[in-house]
């Protein structure tokens, strides 16, 4: 009897800690969980930034594809002052703003809300860039590069 006891206890205590990770999209309603935490989970980690890369990959075209093989970063063209912006892979500080020759006038950093993956942030900085300029300049911090 006190086995018993101590199985449902134990199964109770379970149960309300995976609750508690479990919350609602707020457009669905359906339940989702949080990311774990990558230095525990670490093969996790590593299959999602796999992920994200590849759906970057996807939305790059080919030049953009190759150089960001090859060098770590690709360049886009802002939709409102057609300034070259160049992108590097990391999650934040990770954009610089180029000149006609090529040079670094300086950095910006804005990123999306959330623990995102790098290739998820960096699509997400892409298409900002692309297609709404100002809105993506506006929120951003500035740096010297």
């Amino acid at each position: 009897m006190l086995l018993v006891a101590v199985v449902t206890c134990t199964l109770v205590l379970l149960g309300l800690l995976c609750a508690s990770s479990i919350r609602f999209d707020r457009v669905e309603n359906r339940p989702f969980r949080r990311a774990r935490n990558t230095a525990v989970f670490g093969w996790r980690s590593a299959e999602i930034e796999a992920r994200s890369l590849k759906l970057l990959k996807e939305w790059l075209s080919e030049e953009q594809r190759r150089c960001f093989e090859q060098r770590g970063y690709f360049e886009v063209i802002g939709s409102d002052s057609r300034s070259i912006y160049r992108i590097r892979r990391a999650r934040q500080m990770n954009i610089k703003q180029l000149d006609a020759s090529g040079k670094p006038i300086c950095g910006w950093c804005f990123l999306p809300d959330g623990n995102l993956a790098a290739g998820d942030v960096m699509l997400a900085q892409k298409i900002a860039l692309e297609t709404d300029e100002r809105g993506a300049i506006a929120v951003a911090n500035r740096f010297s590069t």
